[in-house]
């Protein structure tokens, strides 16, 4: 194809199904002429490189690539990324689907303001609830409190940090949205040195959003496009889950890491 607009990652990690169907959502899109898809297969060692191929091999916008180990969802990101040749980069988990005229609106939303860094879409749930994907910047204090029945004792603390408070369909700043989609400039991504390699899992989209912020550019929230997404994420349980769920362990040490790189700084976004 001609120089893509919009590169598209997912990144598979034995989700096939999951993840043809997201690709195929994509190739379904106002502008899917202008895109192009990179399928990462996260090392998944199971059959998901050749349900993949078999599945999506006649489409030729489609690039499947395989990393020699699970180099976790930053990492395998910015690999994908490396293949690449969009003006923008769409991040997208396979368990999401845009609506068709999503990425066209995004696009347009970052062609006619440079000031935008990041966008990223509404997520809802299959059972039409919605997902809290747009955030305050964490403490300490809150991830803690947000695991644990203290969460119904702050209820103005998790309002603020999760954005209760806030209407979900006005577009506006953000301090930071989930990693399941957003759209960015190529070239931003790169001078940022995509996700922080540090990061296995979790937290990669929070750090992003907070350098995109000091580099002077906005995270925007974009409520006039909706994408699907799964209800239960590997992150869910409560602080007990950490002796039980590998997932919960890797997120509160991603949040330890992330603390920890951020140590003397403002929970708050200064623009």
């Amino acid at each position: 194809m001609n120089q893509p607009l919009v590169s598209a990652l997912v990144l598979n990690y034995r989700s096939p199904a999951e993840t043809v169907r997201c690709v195929k959502a994509l190739l379904a899109q106002t502008i899917a002429d202008q895109l192009e898809i990179i399928v990462i297969d996260n090392h998944s060692n199971d059959d998901s490189i050749g349900r993949i191929r078999n599945n999506l091999r006649s489409y030729p916008q489609v690039r499947i690539v395989e990393t020699p180990r699970n180099i976790g969802y930053g990492k395998g990101n910015n690999r994908g990324e490396t293949y690449a040749h969009g003006t923008y980069v769409l991040i997208i988990n396979p368990d999401n689907e845009l609506e068709a005229n999503g990425i066209e609106q995004m696009v347009d939303a970052l062609q006619h303001d440079p000031a935008i860094g990041i966008i990223g879409p509404k997520l809802m749930h299959p059972d039409g609830t919605l997902r809290d994907s747009q955030r305050s910047f964490p403490t300490l204090l809150n991830v803690f409190i947000k695991r644990t029945p203290l969460r119904h004792l702050f209820r103005e603390r998790m309002e603020h940090y999760l954005q209760w408070n806030h209407d979900s369909n006005q577009v506006r700043d953000v301090d930071w949205i989930a990693g399941a989609c957003f759209l960015i400039r190529r070239d931003l991504f790169g001078q940022l040195g995509g996700f922080d390699p540090r990061f296995f899992l979790f937290f990669e989209d929070t750090d992003l959003c907070r350098r995109v912020w000091q580099a002077g550019k906005r995270v925007v929230y974009f409520p006039l496009v909706q994408a699907t997404d799964r209800k239960k994420r590997l992150s869910d349980g409560g602080f007990f889950a950490i002796f039980t769920k590998w997932t919960v362990r890797e997120h509160l040490r991603s949040a330890v890491l992330y603390f920890w790189k951020w140590r003397g700084q403002s929970a708050s976004r200064s623009h």
